[in-house]
């Protein structure tokens, strides 16, 4: 469990140095979190441990995404919990620092900034969101020089944007992605699905029941798949829907009537005061 910058460095040079065999460095993979970890983390450290010599987590809770100070402090911090999964998991280090650390001038004087895509869906209710998690990507990639990170698909706005940095700002880092982890429910694994109540946990379930029902229409075309989602929730007061939207996976823009090919299904809504994002690979044909 490291805490502060300059110990990862020294940490990670001595790592890399006590695995180089035969003149071939060890691998790096990074799988960034927040902590508060549940089931959904585990499949990325297994993947990550598959693939690298070396294993590296943060569960640094990034203030930059939160809207307010307040926010952030809520989010539950689980450390002990999440060291023994994570070592469990053979995870050979825990980043955990200080906001004061890894962002010494509080609001990052220096940011990345995620355009124009970072207002849509996602960063349409929270403009500041990607842009701080982008920055703290950036940090990361900075400090842990990861060959690879590995991230879950629930996110996919989240993937897109990350390899859309990776390019632009010429990081040599391959991205890898794991599909959601679901309860039975077909509900994506969250922290704050494990918030809902019961009569809530069967209204969200509404929200997979939608995307299922955009890709089992999309073979009629976009509206017909949207509106298949839409009815698919519809008389459930329990949901507020927030963006439902059907996207190009290679530019993440809105598909019009004319589209035909794959497409990304991306839903959003808020139950019981718990938001919740999900998505689905659909085909319009």
């Amino acid at each position: 469990m490291i805490r502060t910058t300059d110990d990862l460095r020294a940490r990670l040079a001595e790592a890399r140095d006590a695995g180089t065999v035969d003149g071939r460095t060890p691998t790096v993979a990074l799988v960034s979190t927040i902590g508060a970890l549940h089931d959904g983390h585990i499949d990325l450290v297994r993947l990550a441990r598959e693939r690298a010599d070396i294993v590296v987590v943060s569960t640094f809770v990034n203030p930059l995404r939160f809207a307010t100070r307040a926010e952030c402090d809520a989010y539950p911090r689980t450390p002990a919990e999440d060291r023994l999964l994570l070592e469990s998991l053979g995870v050979d280090i825990v980043f955990s620092p200080e906001a004061s650390d890894l962002l010494p001038t509080g609001t990052a004087t220096t940011k990345v900034s995620a355009g124009d895509l970072g207002l849509r869906y996602e960063g349409r209710a929270r403009p500041f969101y990607f842009d701080g998690l982008l920055t703290v990507e950036a940090k990361l990639f900075g400090l842990i020089h990861p060959d690879l990170a590995v991230y879950g698909e629930r996110d996919r706005q989240r993937v897109f944007l990350v390899r859309r940095m990776i390019r632009d700002l010429c990081f040599d880092v391959e991205v890898m992605t794991v599909p959601t982890v679901r309860a039975d429910n077909g509900l994506p694994i969250s922290t704050r699905i494990a918030l809902l109540e019961e009569r809530d946990l069967a209204a969200a379930k509404k929200l997979p029941d939608a995307l299922d029902a955009a890709a089992s229409n999309a073979d009629r075309g976009v509206d017909a798949c949207i509106a298949a989602a839409q009815s698919a929730m519809m008389g459930e007061p329990r949901i507020t829907l927030e963006y439902l939207s059907v996207v190009d996976p290679q530019t993440f823009l809105p598909v019009d009537e004319g589209h035909r090919g794959p497409a990304l299904a991306l839903i959003a809504a808020s139950v019981a005061g718990n938001r919740i994002i999900d998505n689905a690979e659909v085909y319009i044909g």
